[in-house]
């Protein structure tokens, strides 16, 4: 049996504010932006083809808007993948993002944390 995580969701403020953060600043693909209803759309951005992708799921009232950028109690929510962890950290620090820290090289790997659009907190890995 092979299994794996196909999708996360995080919720965000607003469908094309945080599609175009993720196509524009990091560089993600629009997978898919399908109308489900008048408030609702099934958006979908990932980095690569294959492998995990995100929803991105509108926040529809208060209880989910007070989860945006806080949904992993503050933890790092989301761990990007790279080959090329200095070329992506300069293309992603020349496109605006926010870096909470200097890069560092742990015995595991390249890695520094950085936030998206919401706050919510990333790791820019690159495993030895």
């Amino acid at each position: 049996m092979s299994r794996h995580i196909g999708m996360v969701t995080l919720v965000v403020r607003d469908y094309d504010e945080a599609i175009a953060w993720y196509t524009g600043v990091l560089g993600f693909s629009l997978v898919s932006n399908t109308a489900l209803s008048p408030t609702k759309r099934w958006v979908v951005v990932a980095p690569e083809k294959d492998g995990a992708k995100i929803l991105l799921a509108q926040a529809d009232d208060d209880v989910q808007m007070a989860s945006i950028g806080n949904q992993t109690g503050g933890r790092v929510a989301l761990f990007l993948h790279t080959d090329d962890f200095a070329g992506d950290h300069a293309v992603m620090v020349k496109s605006g993002v926010h870096f909470l820290e200097e890069p560092r090289h742990e015995a595991y790997g390249s890695v520094a944390v950085f936030e998206d659009l919401y706050g919510n907190t990333w790791d820019l890995l690159q495993l030895k």
